[in-house]
């Protein structure tokens, strides 16, 4: 029997076929805990079987999307990963979306079943889902809720019966692993379709991050490709995943400090919220060893704090769900670079190219294009969006368009200063949100901030601010826009800034700025 050390140093292996080796020579190791408490590795493979076998017995065939609507659980977990063992396609969808998103979402993907848990399911009711539901029941026998949907049955009783066994399935790196939709912060959600080979290379990557040994906290959702470049290579590795469902600070370090944690991925807005937590000093997390971020903007006052507080190395990973390429920066090890996002990685490559689609000179700005081996394979069904998406140097390699403006500084550290789509033309001038929202955030009263662009009948697009206050602060809106702005130069000035209770954001820590636009978008400013 080939081992998982074995699997791990060739050149590409399935999760499926790690897992069951690890359920072999380490099968009594706790594989995936939430909440109700953990089920060992022989328990996750036995149950992936029970998933692919059921899979089969119903006519899903390798390739077809099998969709996902549910709170992170070991039963989720195991959803996930015995579809992904039939060779078909893991669909996990965001229960933050609408219902008639998700439902479009479901019928986009061409999934003919669909796994809910409660709170999802009643969600839904009324809507015309193009799958069969299947609904997660931890206590056995039926649901204790009705629902109308045609078919719908608990996940203990669809199951295949303890100690079935799938017919093996053979994947190759190029077989969809699975899809994701993006978060439709600006338009509809389009289906990211990531290779098995994609997975295979944000496993193999983490060599050195003693996944082996993890116990990796997982505080953001299994349908977002932040939490899964934590929690797959994770179980690759053979280590310990605890599942939370809903963040709070105190309870994520109550969990982090009972399980002795190692490992974590979180947003930014994660970090800022338990670093200021009183008390956050007391508890105990000297276990941690690998802490990382991603996602979102991650300023390097915050970095400076969670490496000068929090024990471990701090590593902010920067990326997209579509591949491309990464950068990562050991910001633990490079104390005067926490203003940029790292190094590409290796096997990672980053160029920067105008709006002609021709790469800038050396120290100038441009927008991010990267290719690497994990890329997607292209956006379900959409072929022109998936062209869009990419670029093509002189030899024909294929990158892919990031979305971002960035600049290489002269040791390679690359500076990201802000989303193209974010990019405000005012006056003729660029001006960069991202720019205005760091003086901003220095101000004591600010405790959170976003910038956006604006219609202006004088120079086209404006700046408009929204902050958040900090607790405690009496500075009235008027005061702090007019100390901004004496920071600012001329054609950066805030035209009006805004007080909100708090800023919209994705459950992965992105502001939705689209949501503040729409906010202002019946009086626009026109100075």
């Amino acid at each position: 029997m080939t081992t998982a050390a074995d699997m791990l140093a060739t050149g590409f292996a399935t999760l499926p076929d790690l897992i069951r080796a690890h359920a072999l020579e380490r099968g009594d190791r706790v594989a995936v805990a939430d909440a109700k408490g953990g089920i060992d590795y022989r328990m996750l493979d036995a149950m992936m079987d029970r998933v692919a076998a059921a899979l089969q017995r119903d006519g899903v065939a390798p390739g077809t999307a099998v969709a996902i609507v549910a709170a992170p659980t070991t039963e989720y977990a195991a959803a996930f990963l015995g579809t992904v063992r039939a060779g078909c396609v893991a669909t996990p969808i965001a229960p933050s979306a609408t219902p008639a998103a998700i439902t479009a979402m479901i019928a986009d993907s061409g999934a003919p079943i669909v796994f809910l848990d409660a709170e999802n399911a009643r969600a839904l009711e009324g809507q015309h889902l193009t799958a069969r539901a299947v609904l997660f029941s931890r206590e056995g026998g039926s649901p204790d809720w009705t629902l109308a949907f045609a078919g719908e049955q608990s996940f203990d009783s669809w199951l295949a019966p303890d100690g079935a066994k799938p017919i093996p399935v053979p994947i190759t790196p190029d077989d969809a692993f699975n899809i994701i939709y993006s978060s439709g912060t600006t338009g509809t959600p389009k289906g990211i379709v990531q290779s098995h080979a994609m997975r295979w290379a944000h496993i193999a990557r983490n060599t050195a991050a003693g996944f082996d040994t993890a116990v990796t906290m997982i505080a953001t959702p299994l349908y977002s490709n932040t939490t899964l470049v934590s929690f797959l290579p994770t179980l690759g590795w053979g280590g310990t995943v605890v599942l939370m469902g809903k963040f709070d600070a105190r309870a994520y370090l109550e969990l982090a400090q009972r399980y002795r944690a190692t490992h974590t991925m979180l947003v930014p807005v994660q970090y800022q919220r338990i670093m200021a937590l009183p008390g956050f000093d007391d508890f105990d997390l000297s276990a941690f060893r690998f802490k990382t971020s991603t996602s979102a903007p991650f300023s390097a006052a915050l970095k400076a704090d969670v490496v000068a507080r929090w024990p471990g190395v701090l590593v902010e990973f920067y990326g997209m769900t579509e591949g491309g390429a990464s950068c990562a920066l050991n910001a633990t090890a490079n104390p005067t670079k926490l203003h940029t996002v790292g190094l590409p990685m290796p096997g990672h490559e980053i160029r920067l190219i105008d709006d002609d689609g021709v790469e800038v000179a050396p120290g100038e700005m441009g927008e991010v294009v990267g290719r690497s081996p994990a890329m997607m394979n292209g956006y379900h069904g959409r072929s022109q969006a998936t062209r869009d998406a990419e670029w093509h140097d002189a030899d024909g390699n294929r990158y892919i368009r990031h979305g971002d403006i960035g600049r290489f500084d002269a040791d390679g550290f690359l500076t990201l200063m802000d989303r193209k789509k974010d990019l405000i033309i005012s006056g003729g001038f660029n001006v960069y949100p991202s720019d205005l929202e760091a003086v901003l955030a220095q101000h004591p009263a600010v405790a959170d901030c976003a910038v956006i662009g604006v219609p202006s009948e004088a120079w086209g697009e404006t700046p408009v601010g929204f902050y958040v206050p900090r607790a405690g602060a009496t500075d009235e809106a008027a005061t702090i826009l007019a100390w901004a702005n004496a920071q600012l130069g001329k054609t950066q000035r805030l035209a009006a800034l805004h007080v909100a209770d708090e800023l919209p954001r994705s459950a992965i820590g992105k502001v939705l700025k689209r949501e503040l636009r729409d906010t202002l978008a019946s009086t626009p400013p026109s100075s």
